[in-house]
């Protein structure tokens, strides 16, 4: 288990100074109401310190906004973590998957019943199709009774280019998105150095409907829909 502040190592590891076109790929911000978010806001007003599980692309904005609520952040980038080579797999078709048990094995090792609230944010939509299912269920566990988890799914008016956006929390029912951009290792110069190349963010891997969701989250004590004008769905859970 590992803190936000330790979690800076892991997911900036292999970061390199900001060149030239990386920062010509910086991605512009756009700005969203969130019905979810604003049904959780009364908890960040609560007296009583919470425990956040932010499950997007490190954010400082977010840390900065529990921390000076005293609440308690952690931060991990599932969506990354599940780029790992060593994670690829077959399955009983032959066809190529990742190990959910390997997967699990090295991320959200929480105690059960450890967080209040889980910002599962547009996960489900992006992660690989055999670690949805595993890693709903570790959410589940790590939720205490009670708990929450906010999670957005595209609807069937969205297309497959829909870009996969890191999420800030800016006010009590406003976020700013920020489209995600990677870097991977293009090649190695004759000196030893790392020649890195900016490629677009995840794909769009399927879009859940109504029915999906309400299965994917059985095990939750409730499920409760939003629907917003950008082509996704909002849903809010209780354990």
């Amino acid at each position: 288990m590992a803190s936000v502040t330790h979690n800076f190592m892991k997911l900036f590891r292999g970061s390199s100074s900001g060149s030239q076109a990386e920062a010509q790929q910086v991605p512009q911000k756009l700005t969203r109401r969130s019905s979810g978010l604003g049904e959780l806001a009364r908890l960040w007003e609560s007296e009583t310190p919470l425990c956040v599980l932010d499950l997007g692309s490190t954010s400082p904005t977010n840390i900065t906004f529990f921390t000076g609520r005293a609440h308690k952040i952690y931060s991990e980038d599932l969506l990354v973590a599940s780029t790992e080579p060593h994670l690829v797999t077959k399955d009983e078709q032959g066809n190529a998957a990742l190990d959910s048990r390997k997967f699990l094995a090295d991320n959200l090792l929480y105690p059960a019943a450890h967080f209040d609230v889980v910002l599962c944010w547009n996960l489900a939509d992006y992660l690989d199709e055999s670690l949805v299912r595993p890693v709903m269920g570790r959410l589940w566990s790590v939720l205490k009774p009670g708990g929450m988890l906010l999670a957005f799914f595209h609807t069937k008016d969205a297309g497959p280019d829909s870009p996969c956006y890191r999420f800030h929390i800016v006010g009590k029912d406003t976020l700013e998105m920020q489209k995600i951009v990677m870097r991977r290792e293009a090649r190695r110069g004759p000196t030893g150095a790392v020649h890195t190349a900016i490629i677009d963010g995840f794909r769009l891997q399927r879009v859940f409907n109504n029915r999906h969701i309400e299965t994917l989250f059985r095990d939750f004590a409730s499920i409760k829909f939003f629907l917003a004008r950008d082509n996704v769905r909002e849903v809010l859970v209780v354990r």
